[in-house]
């Protein structure tokens, strides 16, 4: 039985998000992806957005292989008039908009000294201005059929900081204000707001760490591995489900238990 189990892997949350439409940004790649996958293996159709129509087009088509229901709305996420646009064409092209997911976010990593007003900008405009632009428009159907999901993406360096990320820690961290805020606001109206907050995640960004790097964080570590996108995307769809209905204003914190 043990054997069996290792080669089948842990079970996955059984949540049935059948009849619902969730949207999914930076959904092009990576956490964005798998976030995107699972929803849609729960019987969501999902709205995909990012920036690359191209890559957008290979996840929606990866979906709808396995059986799922997927749509592709590319868009610029920190342009209010684009995220607005995104908003209104899902809720007319799939009917509603049930569950949003805020996961697009970019990094200019640099110490402080060294950090260009640019480089600032562009990761508050996409990590902190994008959310709450998103926010602000799928409230709006959100309230009308008193009922939704939020669930953005924070990070563990937006609770503790991290050396490098004064402009990525200070967007996660208002990231999380912002949570709090608006799911006090909207709670009255059946709709949650809550953020998970993951720490080291195997991906393309940790493996050009290099080997020496990456025993490293291991070591920071307690369960001494790298999460799995797929452990993300699972704490997502828990915070996204029917059933999660008396929990709002919550940061869920996936990190092997390097904060403590």
């Amino acid at each position: 039985m043990a054997d069996e189990a290792a080669q089948t892997g842990p079970k996955r949350l059984q949540v049935d998000l059948s009849g619902q439409v969730a949207l999914v940004t930076g959904a092009s790649q990576g956490l964005g992806r798998a976030i995107a996958e699972t929803l849609a293996a729960a019987g969501a159709t999902v709205a995909l957005v990012a920036r690359s129509a191209d890559k957008l087009a290979q996840v929606a088509s990866g979906i709808r292989a396995a059986g799922g229901k997927a749509e592709e709305f590319p868009c610029d996420v920190s342009k209010a008039e684009e995220a607005q646009r995104v908003v209104e064409a899902v809720v007319e092209k799939c009917g509603r908009l049930d569950i949003l997911i805020n996961n697009a976010g970019v990094t200019r990593d640099t110490l402080l000294p060294r950090m260009s007003d640019e480089e600032w900008d562009t990761v508050l405009d996409t990590n902190l201005r994008g959310p709450f632009l998103f926010m602000r428009a799928a409230s709006r159907p959100m309230m009308q059929q008193r009922y939704g999901r939020i669930v953005n993406v924070a990070s563990v360096s937006g609770l503790i900081g991290n050396p490098g990320q004064a402009n990525y820690s200070a967007s996660k961290a208002g990231l999380v204000g912002l949570t709090k805020t608006v799911a006090k606001e909207l709670a009255g109206r059946k709709i949650t707001v809550n953020a998970v907050a993951p720490g080291f995640i195997a991906s393309d960004m940790t493996a050009a760490l290099g080997p020496v790097l990456l025993d490293e964080v291991k070591k920071r570590v307690p369960a001494k591995r790298l999460g799995e996108a797929w452990e993300i995307a699972e704490a997502v769809l828990f915070l996204a489900a029917p059933s999660s209905g008396y929990i709002t204003a919550q940061t869920l914190v996936v990190d092997g238990g390097m904060i403590g």
